[in-house]
């Protein structure tokens, strides 16, 4: 007997995440699309015209790559594959692309210009975000904080796993190494994601896969969205290994401010332990994503220097733009979500 098509068989995700409410003409084209199972209606020049920054471009491209991910409950599996979806997220990536490479266009070229900055502790943290939270944060801010980065935590290390088909030799030996410790050295309780989903007990909040997707604003939606751009696009294999690096080279300092300030908010043990736990994992991998990862790239394709640098500094400019969205709403003393969270 033959098999029916992909095409002829409904396959309704079950399990995955509700789909959050559009914010502007091309995020509730998405919406609809999915709820309906029809094509996405939206003008031709909206694209062009949208905010790359924005939160109606941002949420739209994030929900087109979650189908990537675990899909939405009640909709379709083969949406994933969809032309006319694909047609549409391919316009928003241009755009996101377009936009990063503009504010980069005086950017570091070399690796060694883009980490260079990196591996040395600046001697003003007054704009840092992890600095902040660990001196003079409160628990509601620890809580707004790991509500945002839940969009990433909860599927920790599953971007940049797309990287590894695409790398040979040293790369991906040292690739694979680090991607085998993020899921838990073979032990389910210990992958990440489950510790981050455990912190997120310990601060009173829901841990459910894509829970705060609406409470999510612009900035954190495109921290996220760009390691999905850069794992899904063989082309951009450089930059997923430059955004790799980056975040290894730079978390374990950061991760030892968060592990103090979830103490000193009496936060709870897993709170605590999701950073004491990357402060150490974190400082051997970079070891290995600088010497290993990228080494080994670049010994097999020098020509990628260029978007490795690209990938470094792409990231750390989301995450600039990030912390000084976080930080303007906490001096103004209101909460940094889109709504507040409710009371733990």
């Amino acid at each position: 007997m033959t098999p029916p098509s992909p095409s002829t068989t409904a396959t309704a995700a079950g399990p995955g995440p509700l789909l959050a409410e559009g914010r502007g003409t091309l995020s509730n084209a998405v919406v609809e699309a999915l709820r309906s199972g029809r094509p996405p209606a939206y003008a031709g020049g909206s694209v062009l015209k949208a905010d790359p920054w924005g939160e109606d471009l941002q949420l739209a491209l994030y929900l087109l790559y979650e189908l990537h991910y675990r899909g939405f409950e009640g909709v379709d599996d083969e949406r994933e594959w969809d032309p006319d979806l694909l047609r549409l997220r391919q316009a928003l990536e241009t755009r996101f692309l377009h936009a990063l490479r503009t504010d980069l266009a005086d950017g570091p070229r070399s690796v060694e210009d883009a980490f260079a900055p990196l591996l040395v502790e600046p001697v003003d943290l007054s704009g840092s975000l992890s600095h902040h939270l660990e001196t003079d944060g409160e628990l509601w801010q620890l809580r707004e904080y790991a509500a945002l980065r839940s969009l990433y935590h909860l599927k920790e290390a599953d971007p940049h796993v797309w990287v590894i088909p695409r790398l040979t030799g040293r790369a991906k030996a040292g690739m694979v190494a680090i991607e085998y410790d993020e899921f838990g050295a073979g032990r389910a309780a210990d992958i990440h994601a489950r510790l981050f989903a455990d912190l997120m007990g310990d601060l009173g909040l829901d841990a459910t896969y894509g829970r705060y997707l609406d409470h999510a604003t612009a900035p954190l939606l495109a921290t996220v969205n760009l390691m999905s751009l850069f794992g899904l696009h063989r082309s951009l294999r450089g930059a997923l290994v430059g955004h790799f690096a980056c975040v290894e080279v730079t978390s374990s300092p950061g991760s030892r401010r968060l592990a103090k300030a979830m103490r000193r908010c009496g936060a709870g043990p897993a709170a605590e332990h999701f950073y004491a736990e990357h402060v150490e994992a974190d400082a051997v991998h970079e070891q290995v994503v600088r010497r290993e990862v990228i080494g080994g790239l670049l010994a097999d394709e020098p020509a990628l220097e260029e978007d490795v640098a690209f990938g470094c500094a792409a990231t750390v400019l989301l995450e600039d733009r990030l912390a000084a969205s976080i930080r303007a709403a906490w001096d103004q003393g209101r909460t940094a979500l889109r709504t507040a969270l409710p009371e733990a």
